[in-house]
């Protein structure tokens, strides 16, 4: 069931999307190379906590840690490991969510390790660009596939192409709830959105085909041709008259 929210509620989520936000900005300035992903996930579980909220992907569905961060050529849903060392030239996906007060919020980026190739960072460019581009026409009545088309004409005309066997999703006192939010679609089809919708949106872009593959892990999900992703998500509220990125 799709669920509209009140002003209480978003400003709720607002408040566990900033600490989500902030997390990620905590990443973005510690990441280095030699570091090894389970670090970042500890740095990620202390700033959380320590905000009085809680990591909303620990121990969801069994996921056994507060952070998914996937390198390179994986997709989504890395298992942060102490044997996992982050290495120069690199692009590392990190995903995050809290829950504060019973609220979710749920954000992720892709991050550079010191110098990458030119095709990286624009693979990173264009997944942060094509998430915009589907902001830029959501306001209520507009319908996710007029979004899906928006985020995958942009990333299309660009040369990469988009994961269709994952999607973004709504979000509130749920970390997934309805509806699912695919980053493809056809203009004038699917649900219309409603002001005061809170939803997911979450491009996952990849080098080459959008074909996936799932790890025997049971999580982490790569590329099938072995190419980089780039993912970038952000928690919204539909308006009457826009959208407020709450995790901005």
């Amino acid at each position: 069931m799709v669920t509209v929210k009140t002003a209480e509620e978003i400003g709720l989520m607002r408040k566990a999307n900033q600490i989500v936000r902030d997390s990620l900005s905590l990443i973005e300035e510690k990441i280095k190379p030699g570091m090894t992903t389970k670090q970042l996930d500890k740095m990620v579980y202390d700033y959380i906590t320590g905000c009085g909220a809680k990591p909303s992907f620990l121990g969801y569905e069994g996921y056994p840690a507060s952070a998914c961060i996937s390198i390179d050529e994986e997709v989504v849903h890395g298992i942060p490991s102490a044997k996992r060392y982050i290495e120069e030239g690199q692009i590392v996906s990190v995903d995050i969510g809290s829950i504060f007060k019973g609220y979710n919020g749920d954000a992720a980026r892709t991050f550079a390790v010191g110098k990458i190739s030119d095709e990286k960072q624009k693979l990173i460019d264009v997944t942060r660009q094509s998430f915009f581009e589907g902001v830029k026409i959501l306001r209520e009545g507009v319908r996710l596939g007029d979004l899906g088309h928006a985020i995958q004409s942009y990333v299309e005309e660009n040369g990469f192409s988009v994961v269709r066997a994952l999607v973004g999703h709504g979000i509130g006192t749920d970390m997934h709830e309805d509806p699912e939010v695919p980053n493809y679609g056809r203009p004038g089809h699917g649900l219309r959105l409603k002001a005061n919708m809170t939803i997911a949106i979450e491009p996952m872009v990849n080098a080459g085909t959008y074909d996936v593959l799932m790890l025997d892990d049971g999580w982490t999900v790569v590329t099938a041709d072995g190419k980089p992703s780039a993912h970038y998500e952000n928690t919204v509220a539909i308006t009457e008259d826009g959208v407020e990125i709450l995790s901005l």
